[in-house]
């Protein structure tokens, strides 16, 4: 298993554990309580652990060996399943919350027992914080001190950016939920729960979207990162062999990578000699980078011939 595929299961797993027991103490505490921002609370709890089931199928459906009819294996179905957590949470845990909201505003219902509501949110926060915690973990091992935003936006790894995606947006609707039930209390208007579960609803909606927009890149097909790019064609354009790259394109297939490359090499004393250069250029990808698994090279001798 490689380093990525392991910091991804390690925080998939810190997240499932969590939002098991957060799932079952807010049903609980929605029981008893009748608070709807609970409620939509402990739904986007059991949607994050079913999330959590399908990055896990994802992963071990990518390790399946190439066949004929998939020929570069199934590296890229962890995409398909990063896909499938952000519409759960859109639909599941956004859309769900803010019916919910509305159902409460058209028809009022006191929040009892918010004691043990607000205890149930102060437990869930210490939880989703141990479990964006290990994520977190996990992805300095892999970002090498890379901000976290650009991480985000630049990180070809569907499975690890769906976790924090959805472990920050827990902690933020764990606080407004938190509010609500606070406000509610207070003021004894039950409408500030009903507004809490609309502005939970709200914020995973725009979450799923943000994560949505970043796995569509990965599943039309998305370059290595851009650091990765400009690293495989510096090491490229250093080798003996190569007067200089012509042209490269890299392609993420889900832990692996793809790898194109027309090249001016330099003169050879025949094309036996040729074909050891690109072998050596290639040996060489493929040390360095072990998750390029497959390289296509396309020797060329005339500088800028396309």
């Amino acid at each position: 298993m490689s380093t990525q595929s392991e910091s991804s299961t390690k925080a998939i797993f810190y997240a499932l554990g969590a939002n098991g027991g957060i799932a079952l103490a807010k049903f609980a505490a929605a029981f008893f309580t009748g608070s709807g921002a609970m409620l939509a609370e402990a739904v986007h709890s059991l949607a994050d652990c079913a999330n959590q089931i399908f990055l896990l199928t994802g992963l071990k459906e990518a390790k399946k060996p190439a066949d004929a009819s998939h020929p570069m294996g199934y590296g890229r179905v962890v995409y398909f399943w990063a896909m499938m957590v952000a519409l759960l949470l859109f639909f599941v845990g956004g859309a769900f919350s803010v019916m919910e909201g509305i159902r409460h505003f058209q028809h009022p219902e006191p929040v009892s027992n918010a004691t043990v509501a607000l205890l149930v949110l102060g437990v869930s926060v210490v939880l989703e914080a141990f479990s964006l915690r290990g994520a977190l973990q996990e992805i300095n091992k892999i970002s090498k001190g890379m901000p976290f935003l650009k991480w985000f936006r630049e990180t070809r790894q569907s499975e690890l950016m769906v976790v924090a995606g959805e472990d920050i947006a827990a902690l933020f609707g764990l606080a407004i939920a938190f509010v609500a039930v606070v406000l509610t209390t207070l003021t004894g208007n039950p409408l500030w729960d009903a507004a809490g579960s609309i502005a939970v609803g709200l914020l995973l909606m725009t979450v799923a979207v943000f994560v949505t927009r970043e796995v569509k890149a990965m599943i039309t097909g998305e370059s290595a990162a851009p650091e990765t790019n400009a690293a495989i064609k510096a090491h490229i354009e250093a080798r003996p062999e190569v007067a200089h790259v012509i042209n490269l394109i890299t392609l993420q297939w889900g832990e692996q990578l793809m790898i194109a490359v027309q090249a001016c090499m330099q003169p050879q004393g025949s094309d036996v000699a040729l074909i050891d250069a690109i072998n050596a250029v290639e040996a060489s990808l493929q040390a360095r980078w072990p998750q390029a698994r497959w390289c296509f090279f396309e020797p060329d001798f005339e500088a800028g011939k396309d």
